[in-house]
């Protein structure tokens, strides 16, 4: 239907057919919500293409059919959005000499594509063909992926360092000689644009789905069945990011080259150590583009469309502002889109709700991109386990807690007003568990020359000594190690070991000038000037506490999520109801989901204690965090989200006013409308 003088614009307005002119609009669901123009049984085509339509393809012709690829295209695009990504950022930034800051700009590379596009998305997607715009989705989904994995082709072999001598090579032997010269600077770095690029297009592919594909579920599907299907969509795409976590976590396992060279000593515990975190990607590259067929074969409506749409019928919710949509029809036209975003943008409520939701997915993506970072460096685990850890603590405890709050409003069938107070109390218990971080926090481990001196000579964040003055060691080639005293070191060479020994294919180094005489007696002076490669063990025993607290902090984190999607959709006009959830993706992402990251990858850079700087003074990837200064940083960020969505949520409680209820559709009226789709 259009305008007299414009374009009509079908995300305005619910997804029904239109009757005579009196519309049955159906309550939108909890996802990107768009109009459907009117059905008719010849766009209800077989599953096919062109004339081959086989036999064997109507069988899949059904809203079964369709959830099954829409599920599969979920969970492949959590496994590479949520999942891979995710836990390979820690190793991203040491192949390509990349920090924290720059890589939270390629976690948010997603969600700015994503925010650029819904609403384009949304309005054109809509009057075209949906399951085409699928296939299209796949492809863009597939394309990022095989963008994403593009810089580990082109960097060629991994280089952790040339043969060098590890040990303290005294003045006047052979020795490398560490100078700057301009062709000394990597270019690794410029790949970030490279990562960028695949997340941008995962962004375009991730749009359609989440948008335009719940859209199609919930045409094709009767109103008391629409949230299961919507529900089990939403599932798989929870699913995928577990399977990411859990598949990555494996893959770093394996050596990034796949074949270690034989003249390389290296295990997983070795820091240079990089896992082949571009499999996955690779992997999915394939798996994803597969599903451009299914979605191809699909027509533009499902066979029955048209009816189910006639027998939807409106649960219309009006706050005060659908009378002046009702009146002035706004939503009609394209032109009335300033109109439209106003009469939302003045919504006392929503806006409350948009916040406080927009203060939360700020923290949940911060946590979700740098958690694996967070539990490697805290409690001193390897990245692959990290990243398994964090996949099963994050996953479920958010999948439990949307599944938990949504039984809960349902059994006790809150309204729009207990809703929000049922927010209060969610967000208040995630607040109390935020404490985590001061009860589990780790101290920083003894390293010498940067939390403590060399056995009280040196200085602080100083890797050079009187012990190793004249090694002329290196401070860009990390190889720790842990001597006999506890105390962690650089590496061989600034603990002053002269010789090593090699025993299981794992170096022994002796003579170490640097290591402190252990408090014992009966000793060997050979075993006094002892260290062993990698890091000392840590002696933080917090790791379980910090998982506890931290899983229930997230359920009660994403308690809230189902209820505010509800709340927002039942304060505002029936027919804004989806262009609402559009205006809050855009400030979920603007302001929480694209910040997040980058927020909290410069608060983790500035609990940097000791950076990799090159022999030209080129700052690279950090090697040693200071534990308690990352705790209290993120413990900051994420108790000042919280006292944010507490506040605006108590705010939406006092500004809500109860809706008016809509009185009944006439009897003559509704034969009226059963007549004419007779």
């Amino acid at each position: 239907m259009k305008g007299e003088d414009g374009i009509e614009n079908p995300a305005f307005e619910p997804p029904t057919p239109d009757f005579g002119g009196r519309r049955r609009a159906s309550p939108v669901g909890a996802g990107a919500h768009v109009g459907v123009p009117t059905v008719g049984e010849a766009e209800e085509g077989p599953c096919g293409w062109g004339p081959c339509t086989p036999k064997a393809l109507q069988l899949c012709n059904t809203p079964e059919g369709y959830l099954a690829a829409y599920s599969l295209l979920a969970i492949f695009q959590g496994i590479v959005v949520n999942g891979l990504i995710n836990i390979s950022i820690s190793t991203i930034e040491k192949r390509y000499e990349l920090n924290s800051s720059l890589t939270g700009l390629i976690s948010a590379g997603y969600d700015i594509a994503f925010c650029v596009l819904s609403l384009f998305v949304s309005f054109f997607g809509e009057r075209g063909h949906k399951p085409r715009w699928l296939a299209f989705s796949a492809f863009m989904l597939g394309l990022g992926s095989l963008v994403f994995s593009l810089p580990h082709f082109s960097t060629g072999k991994y280089h952790y360092g040339g043969k060098l001598e590890d040990t303290c090579q005294i003045s006047g032997t052979s020795s490398a000689n560490f100078t700057c010269s301009a062709s000394a600077k990597s270019s690794l770095s410029n790949y970030l644009y490279v990562f960028i690029l695949g997340q941008l297009l995962l962004g375009v592919g991730g749009t359609p789905l989440y948008t335009l594909g719940t859209a199609f579920i919930d045409d094709s599907v009767p109103k008391h069945k629409s949230s299961l299907y919507i529900g089990i969509g939403y599932a798989m795409s929870l699913l995928g990011p577990a399977i990411g976590y859990v598949l990555g976590g494996q893959l770093l396992n394996v050596y990034i080259d796949i074949e270690i060279p034989e003249s390389t000593q290296m295990d997983q515990d070795d820091p240079r150590w990089l896992g082949a975190w571009w499999i996955g990607f690779l992997a999915c590259f394939f798996a994803i583009w597969f599903l451009i067929i299914p979605f191809s074969c699909f027509p533009k409506y499902l066979p029955g469309t048209a009816k189910i749409q006639a027998e939807k019928i409106s649960e219309t919710h009006n706050d005060g502002s659908e009378a002046l949509v009702e009146t002035k029809n706004i939503g009609k036209n394209f032109k009335d889109f300033p109109v439209a975003l106003l009469i939302l943008l003045k919504n006392p409520v929503l806006m409350s709700l948009i916040i406080a939701s927009t203060s939360e997915a700020l923290v949940t993506t911060g946590f979700a991109t740098f958690l694996p970072k967070f539990i490697e460096n805290q409690f001193g685990k390897t990245s692959s386990f990290s990243a398994t850890l964090g996949g099963l603590v994050l996953v479920p405890a958010a999948a439990i807690g949307q599944v938990i709050s949504g039984i809960l409003v349902s059994k006790y069938k809150m309204d729009c007003k207990n809703i929000i107070k049922f927010m209060i109390g969610t967000c208040s218990v995630a607040f109390l568990l935020n404490t985590v971080f001061l009860v589990a926090k780790c101290g920083n481990e003894p390293f010498a020359g940067v939390t403590e001196t060399y056995n009280g000579t040196g200085m602080l964040h100083n890797l050079t000594a009187p012990c190793n003055a004249n090694c002329r060691c290196s401070s860009s080639r990390y190889y720790p190690v842990c001597g006999r005293d506890e105390v962690q070191y650089f590496s061989p060479c600034f603990a002053g070991c002269a010789s090593y020994n090699l025993n299981n294919k794992k170096k022994t180094y002796y003579n170490c000038s640097c290591v402190g005489k252990l408090k014992r007696e009966n000793v060997s002076e050979d075993f006094l000037f002892e260290a062993m490669p990698g890091k000392c063990p840590t002696r933080c025993k917090h790791l379980p506490l910090f998982l506890i607290f931290f899983f229930f902090a997230v359920v009660f984190t994403f308690m809230a999520v189902t209820p505010t999607t509800v709340a927002i959709l039942r304060c505002v006009p029936d027919k804004q109801r989806s262009f609402a959830l559009g205006v809050q993706s855009v400030f979920l992402r603007l302001l929480g989901t694209v910040p997040g990251p980058i927020l909290f990858g410069v608060a983790i850079d500035n609990s940097c204690s000791l950076w990799d700087v090159d022999e030209c003074k080129t700052k690279g990837a950090c090697w040693v965090y200071d534990n308690e200064r990352m705790a209290y940083l993120l413990m900051s960020i994420s108790a000042a989200c919280k006292i944010i969505t507490i506040i605006f949520v108590v705010m939406a409680v006092f500004l809500y006013k109860p809706p008016q209820p809509r009185p009944a559709l006439p009897q003559k009226d509704s034969e009226m409308v059963s007549s004419i789709h007779a």
